[in-house]
């Protein structure tokens, strides 16, 4: 299974929902907390083409955006596949 990294900050809903949606898929996950570290917010910028908002979500190397594009791809049935390659 690919390395998964969650870029997310505490008082984030959607940080927590894309954590949920992993853990129950059984999904280990790196979680990189943005939100007193503004090197780290950087570095998630530049990773996700200038996105700033909480979480950005990686499989490998693939940059699969936020929790709505997470969910999107798990209900179109290609979240597996990713993990998986």
């Amino acid at each position: 299974m690919k390395p998964v990294e969650i870029y997310t900050s505490p008082l984030c809903g959607y940080c927590h929902a894309a954590k949920r949606l992993l853990s129950q898929k059984g999904v280990s996950f790196a979680e990189i907390d943005v939100s007193r570290d503004p090197g780290k917010r950087q570095a998630m910028m530049s990773r996700a083409n200038g996105r700033h908002t909480v979480p950005q979500i990686f499989v490998g190397e693939t940059h699969v955006g936020g929790y709505d594009d997470l969910a999107a791809l798990d209900r179109a049935g290609k979240l597996d596949p990713l993990l998986a390659a």
